[in-house]
């Protein structure tokens, strides 16, 4: 045990509104944390040990192998326990979430044992960020442990890496989706309820989270109007010790200004998030690239603050940062998925399921390289394509990145662009003229003898801060970007040197039309996402007709 993980936190002015007096934690708070302490320590021994992660993946995959075995999709694949691995790359095929679907519906309707055993109660709607239709994934008990623990284990990295548990002496404030389920018609004699996973985890949280750590409470959790959702969570926790905050970045930095604005009005004027909240030590942050948002979020959180990425996803909690950020994320490799990853370049959708054969385990990875990621989890979703593309930085330990979606890329023209080298140079661009990004859309112009447009092209849709220092035009920024993307990516420079690409295109947005998107489409709030590029212009003809923007300008 390490006794330097534990210590007393500095008095909060925080907590002087809530109560009147100095604060001071709780025994049971303090046992929590010191707990938290112990386990930390636990949790940074055990990812110091060579070989580990591979290990721990070999001991799921046989696990699943005998759940799944007993169901109706186990025996369609001959899925047995013990099956070697050979044997389960060339029986059980890649599959993406359309072949799931209709067992997906019989198991909605009640019915046992189909993707895994016995019946399932949750199921976390899910519309992706590539296509319009709902998903439904299947959370069973066992991918509820699954997210407790691997939603836990995070924190212990952050604590291990931080070296000390503070962090767990006050509140955690998580940005979630609403926490209402909506009763599905389809079940039968068994109930089964539809929402937001960020909701179906607030509701099956330990009960202890629920009393020491979790914020805003399951009231607030409820409501589904996200600007009131905001200041609900505002005139709450103004006043709370809040010591994490969890969320996509940009909703951070709009809570931030309604905390702020909170906090004036109870006569304790706030410039940054550290003011209000003095024992803040944590901002969690993923989903979304946080480059284009850092140096707002770090001037409105305060020093002191730091930063500690995530890798969740519907499907599963994927990989959690345990070091610096320069180093990637470590796989959840302990947490009851079973990974594989498939090389981008051999990835063909149209013929997916023969593909099987080629994917390789975590202990056949190359560091550089783009991989398609595999998940078979516990529940029931078996060799299932995501279509998040990832890429270790490093095998020894198992760290990764994010790269992009299997469907959110630009090679209409052959240039290879992916979502990661997209943000990449939008934010060193951002980052060197002291440009603050709201949100942002790449799409491809084509070739048209209508309008003139003799080459192919990208365009950008973007949106800036109001309180950007200079406000740019859009030939300059399309310099610039152009530059940094020749830069990040071979095949695209090619591309511009060779005369396939013209300059991009930069279409600068007033304040609004994204919301208004997002909005349109039912993507507003909670953990929804912008698409951040498309190989088509289904979006970006979408968002021109809101900020009529027309072709022939």
């Amino acid at each position: 045990m390490n006794p330097t993980l534990v210590s007393a936190p500095k008095e909060s002015p925080a907590a002087n509104l809530a109560t009147g007096g100095p604060h001071m934690p709780p025994i049971s708070q303090s046992l929590v944390a010191f707990g938290a302490g112990v386990l930390a320590g636990r949790a940074s021994r055990k990812l110091k040990t060579k070989g580990w992660a591979q290990r721990a993946q070999e001991k799921h995959r046989l696990g699943l192998q005998r759940a799944l075995s007993t169901t109706t999709y186990g025996k369609q694949f001959g899925i047995e326990p013990g099956m070697k691995l050979r044997a389960w790359q060339e029986r059980v095929p890649l599959c993406a979430y359309e072949g799931f679907a209709p067992f997906i519906e019989r198991m909605k309707q009640g019915e046992a044992d189909v993707l895994w055993p016995g019946r399932c109660s949750f199921y976390a709607v899910s519309s992706g960020t590539t296509a319009g239709r709902t998903k439904y994934l299947p959370i069973t008990d066992e991918m509820l442990s699954h997210f407790r623990k691997a939603g836990l284990d995070s924190l212990l990295f952050f604590a291990a890496r931080a070296g000390g548990s503070e962090v767990f002496l006050g509140k955690h404030l998580f940005l979630g989706g609403a926490t209402t389920l909506a009763p599905l018609p389809e079940a039968s004699d068994h109930p089964a309820f539809a929402g937001d996973l960020s909701g179906i985890t607030a509701l099956n949280m330990p009960a202890w989270v629920e009393k020491f750590l979790y914020e805003p409470g399951r009231e607030i959790a409820q409501m589904s109007d996200w600007p009131e959702k905001i200041n609900a969570i505002a005139k709450r926790c103004v006043g709370r010790d809040i010591t994490m905050v969890a969320g996509i970045p940009s909703w951070v930095l709009i809570l931030a200004t309604a905390v702020m604005e909170e906090s004036g009005r109870r006569g304790f004027p706030a410039t940054t998030l550290k003011e209000v909240w003095p024992n803040l030590k944590c901002l969690v942050h993923g989903g979304v690239p946080i480059g284009p948002f850092a140096e707002e979020l770090r001037k409105v959180c305060g020093e002191g603050v730091s930063f500690h990425e995530v890798y969740p996803a519907s499907e599963g909690f994927i990989a959690a940062q345990d070091a610096g950020p320069e180093a990637g994320l470590r796989l959840m490799a302990d947490a009851g998925i079973y990974y594989e990853f498939l090389p981008l370049a051999e990835y063909d959708e149209a013929v997916l399921d023969q593909l099987g054969a080629r994917t390789v385990p975590l202990s056949g990875v190359k560091p550089g390289l783009d991989y398609v990621l595999i998940m078979t989890t516990p529940a029931g979703l078996c060799r299932y394509v995501i279509g998040d593309v990832v890429r270790f930085v490093s095998v020894e330990p198992a760290r990764l990145v994010y790269s992009g979606r299997t469907r959110l890329q630009l090679s209409a023209f052959g240039e290879h662009v992916i979502e990661k080298e997209l943000t990449d140079a939008l934010t060193i661009v951002c980052h060197r003229n002291g440009w603050q990004v709201v949100n942002f859309h790449v799409a491809p112009i084509f070739v048209s003898s209508l309008i003139g447009q003799k080459r192919g092209s990208h365009e950008w849709w973007l949106e800036l801060h109001p309180g950007s220092e200079a406000t740019p035009t859009g030939p300059v920024l399309a310099q610039e970007l152009d530059v940094e993307l020749q830069r990040l990516n071979d095949d695209y420079e090619a591309k511009r040197k060779g005369g396939g690409l013209q300059i991009p295109v930069v279409r600068l947005v007033m304040p609004g039309v994204f919301e208004h998107w997002q909005r349109g489409v039912g993507r507003w709030g909670g953990q929804n996402k912008m698409p951040r590029c498309r190989g088509d212009r289904e979006i970006a003809d979408e968002l021109a007709k809101i900020a009529r923007f027309h072709d022939s300008e």
